[in-house]
């Protein structure tokens, strides 16, 4: 059952969602913008429905955003999805420094080194937390 209830199954299934990929809170920060057409369309859709389907894993669904956002060489972006990973148990620091290698030959070196940065900061993070 979500602890949200906002009156909208869709919006709900999303934020439970949210909080499941990138650990309990992260929902509560966009609770308050949910009116706005992107933000809706990110929690309603691409959590609710596109996160949610059955025949990946969230561990499977992100290691697809890591390797897209690796293309993108946006650290801040994998450094979210890292920390959500480390987390959720998803990942272990040693599997994320071999990703970032492997990464390296598919995403140019350039790419892996945002990889790499956004990975030591969400480490950092982490080691914060625990």
């Amino acid at each position: 059952m979500s602890r949200h209830n906002t009156g909208d199954a869709a919006l709900d299934r999303g934020l439970e969602m949210m909080d499941k990929v990138y650990g309990p809170g992260i929902a509560d920060l966009v609770l308050p913008a949910k009116d706005k057409p992107y933000i809706k369309e990110t929690i309603c859709h691409q959590f609710g429905e596109i996160w949610s389907r059955p025949h990946l894993s969230i561990r499977d669904r992100r290691l697809l955003v890591i390797g897209a956002t690796a293309m993108l060489g946006r650290a801040d972006l994998i450094e979210t999805q890292v920390y959500g990973a480390l987390c959720n148990g998803e990942l272990d620091e040693q599997q994320l420094d071999e990703a970032v290698l492997h990464l390296a030959f598919y995403c140019g070196w350039g790419n892996a080194s945002a990889v790499s940065s956004g990975i030591e900061q969400a480490k950092l993070r982490f080691r914060k937390t625990v």
